[in-house]
């Protein structure tokens, strides 16, 4: 068997359920994002001891992110969704946990620390850009998994407070932006 198929030649790949678009197309778009997030994700796993709790934290969210990946590839819900709202409820459960351990922020700071925590950051910035896309399908009244949009957006929270988390770990300071204005003013503590 070959990993090429030639199909790709004249611009087009195949969706879940035997449908094709073009690979400039939003939904196309939308999971490969996914798909970049996923990589940098596994980058992050590289750069963590196999000791360590939150690699294999970490090893379970590149599962659903791929699950995540496949519910923006299946149009009109041609197969079951597999992002469901008890994946949102961990992520939301996870970054609470990693919020009230970490120190208060009151201003921006730097993405940024030892490499795992950095490439955190990343992940985060890559969250919000593969939810971007996925609001683009919105946007045109394409089918889209409510829940994967859900755990798009936490995914990026959990990503920034759990680089907070390995930062702390490594005794790696935050470092703010200097011209910050006050930030998370009026935001109550997430709860323990």
């Amino acid at each position: 068997m070959s990993i090429y198929t030639r199909y790709g030649d004249q611009g087009y790949t195949r969706l879940v359920g035997g449908g094709r678009a073009k690979k400039n197309a939003p939904r196309v778009q939308a999971y490969g994002s996914i798909d970049t997030l996923n990589s940098h994700a596994g980058v992050a796993v590289s750069q963590l001891s196999k000791e360590d709790p939150v690699r294999k934290e970490l090893l379970q969210v590149q599962q659903w992110i791929f699950d995540c990946g496949g519910d923006f590839a299946t149009p009109d819900e041609k197969r079951p969704y597999k992002i469901e709202a008890e994946m949102v409820q961990w992520l939301e459960e996870k970054i609470d946990e990693y919020w009230s351990k970490t120190p208060e922020l009151k201003q921006f700071i730097l993405p940024g620390g030892v490499p795992a925590a950095a490439t955190l950051h990343v992940c985060r910035c890559v969250a919000r850009e593969a939810e971007r896309n996925a609001v683009a399908l919105l946007e045109l009244e394409e089918a889209v998994n409510p829940e994967a949009l859900k755990f798009l957006n936490r995914l990026s929270d959990y990503f920034f407070a759990l680089a907070r988390w390995v930062n702390l770990q490594a005794e790696e300071p935050d470092v703010c932006y200097q011209n910050s204005a006050p930030v998370f003013k009026g935001k109550k503590k997430p709860r323990a």
